[in-house]
């Protein structure tokens, strides 16, 4: 039995046996040092939340922090291969699918399989996930006996352990990011996962064909592919949105600069919009004007031999805030934009009281229906974020991998062969449209050469639309491309993600795992994670009220190293110059 050790915000694994140990505080979890390492193992008992502070605080002892993270990678994740796959000699190897029926044939690849119903109802409610319909069909197409094990998001905490450190440690791994994740708390490189190049390049000519490097890059480690990512093609995922409508009564183009960009929002209050750039607080989904002088707070660059926070950048930082003090000023946001919370933001936006906005592209038909049931005339749209002096505009690049998978280094060649052959069958024509649309003659018919797709009409049908989504282990997760397709005002959803912000987006220096100083100085550490530290954005509303002049902030920046920020900024130095665990993502 092994048991995973905690230090210096890595995890290892070390034996329980060579451990002593000791219970600490009334929670039912053993927590051991020895030689300087921390180690936490918890049994069945053991209820998280009863002892540890909620992840998104940051707050806590490091311990704790990185129990959170392990958390958090059974939680999020879309699904987990695990132990059992064998390949029969009769099963073709290069294309695991039979035709469609009520699961496998006699002589199907079997596996079991752990995920996490995550917030899927559907997934929670299911009285049989093994006898499941889309189970079964899966199981069909690919001919595998799916063994498979949902675990409820409340009983995470307590099956965790059996997972990571039980005898039978699973055959496949899903994560949430890369190989380098603090979810994945060091295994890879402690070398519990085996190198796919050789199984890829001979049994999986899909994956490598489609994913694209990048993705690659993140679940590699030492030069050599561990993880099979679930990715982004696009990682420009935000826009800016505008109702259309009312600029067309302005008489004015779209924006392009930030001066056009005030000059809207001008006209706007002019029209009587109470809410002309619908900020949030935490300036969450409401830092347009921040990228445009590329002054995100949660991000990184290069600056003098130093890797430090974007806002350190004094003069951009200034006039970003200058622009937002106008906006403040000229009543084109609200005056309590500090505290405006997710609900009262989307109130605004729904009812018609916001001009501009910032969100996910991939909402804006959601956007369309909310605010034409308040106001029938509008008309929504995205369009290319403001571009500030230096030609930057648009948001933060996300990460290129969202989930990825890795197999245990213990299994057999031919095991690990139809593995991979299974994930090479995720990204065929077949299984798109199994995933995309469901059965054919169910959920949707063909007609004159054309899907005719059933649509969900009510909540469950949409958890169950989910759920079958969620099966979809490794593909593009940029959006469901085919269904959007059919819908009405689809093409324009899709011509945002494919034209206007591929030519948008802010790079970043990215740090996989978290630096370790940011557990030890909170405040100073982005926020959840695409927000501001603490500490600065304290002082961002201040400037921006006027509580404190704009002129101080080098003031700021002398503050945030003296509260710990050296320590953060020399770290980060240190581990990109090291290339380790160091993502670096080009500015569009």
């Amino acid at each position: 039995m092994e048991a995973y050790a905690y230090k210096a915000g890595r995890g290892i694994l070390v034996s329980r046996a060579s451990l002593p140990t000791f219970l600490v505080n009334e929670c039912d979890f053993i927590y051991t040092k020895y030689d300087n390492i921390e180690v936490l193992y918890t049994n069945a008992k053991i209820d998280i939340t009863s002892c540890s502070d909620t992840p998104d605080e940051k707050e806590g002892e490091a311990m704790k922090k990185w129990l959170y993270l392990i958390l958090t990678m059974i939680v999020t994740l879309a699904g987990c291969s695990f132990p059992g796959m064998t390949h029969s000699p009769g099963t073709s190897g290069s294309s695991p699918g039979q035709a469609a029926g009520s699961g496998a044939s006699p002589g199907a690849l079997s596996f079991s399989i752990v995920l996490s119903t995550g917030s899927n109802p559907y997934a929670a409610q299911s009285p049989d996930i093994q006898q499941d319909k889309w189970v079964k069909q899966l199981e069909a197409l690919t001919n595998t006996d799916l063994r498979m094990t949902m675990i409820p998001l409340k009983d995470v905490d307590k099956r965790l352990p059996v997972l990571l450190t039980g005898d039978d440690f699973p055959d496949v791994v899903q994560t949430v990011g890369g190989a380098s994740s603090a979810a994945m708390a060091g295994t890879v490189e402690a070398g519990l996962f085996m190198p796919l190049d050789d199984l890829l390049r001979e049994y999986a000519p899909r994956l490598l064909a489609r994913i694209p490097k990048e993705a690659w890059q993140e679940t590699s480690y030492q030069g050599k592919i561990y993880g099979i990512p679930a990715w982004l093609d696009n990682p420009s995922r935000r826009g800016t949105y505008i109702r259309t409508d009312l600029l067309k009564k302005t008489g004015l183009p779209a924006p392009k600069t930030v001066d056009e960009f005030l000059n809207v929002l001008r006209a706007f209050k002019k029209l009587g919009v109470d809410n002309p750039y619908q900020m949030r607080e935490n300036f969450k989904y409401a830092d347009v004007i921040f990228g445009a002088y590329d002054v995100l707070g949660y991000q990184f660059e290069l600056k003098n031999g130093e890797v430090v926070p974007k806002f350190f950048d004094e003069k951009r930082m200034m006039q970003a805030l200058s622009v937002y003090k106008t906006m403040l000023d000229e009543g084109l946001i609200a005056k309590n934009f500090a505290t405006v919370s997710i609900s009262e933001y989307s109130r605004n936006i729904h009812s018609g009281q916001a001009g501009v906005w910032t969100a996910n592209a991939a909402g804006l038909l959601e956007f369309r229906t909310k605010v034409k049931e308040s106001v029938p005339e509008a008309e929504v749209d995205i369009i290319p974020s403001p571009e500030g002096p230096g030609g930057s505009k648009g948001y933060g690049l996300y990460s290129s991998v969202i989930n990825s998978y890795y197999i245990n280094k213990n299994v057999s060649k031919e095991k690990a062969i139809g593995i991979v052959r299974f994930f090479d069958w995720m990204l065929s024509d077949e299984a798109e449209r199994f995933f995309s649309f469901g059965i054919p003659g169910d959920t949707y018919t063909i007609e004159n050469g054309s899907i005719k797709y059933r649509f969900p009409q009510n909540r469950d049908e949409q958890d169950e639309q989910g759920f079958r989504e969620l099966l979809w282990l490794t593909h593009d997760l940029t959006i469901n491309r085919q269904r959007t397709k059919l819908l009405p005002g689809g093409g324009d959803v899709l011509q945002a993600i494919d034209r206007t912000l591929t030519d948008e987006g802010l790079g970043n220096i990215v740090f996989v795992p978290d630096l370790e100083a940011f557990s030890v100085y909170p405040e100073l550490a982005p926020n959840n994670p695409n927000q501001p530290p603490p500490l600065i954005v304290d002082h961002m509303v201040r400037m921006i009220y006027g509580k404190e002049p704009i002129s101080d902030w080098p003031k700021v920046i002398r503050e945030y190293r003296d509260r710990g920020g050296d320590a953060i900024i020399r770290e980060a130095t240190q581990r990109y110059k090291a290339h380790e665990g160091v993502l670096v993502l080009p500015t569009r």
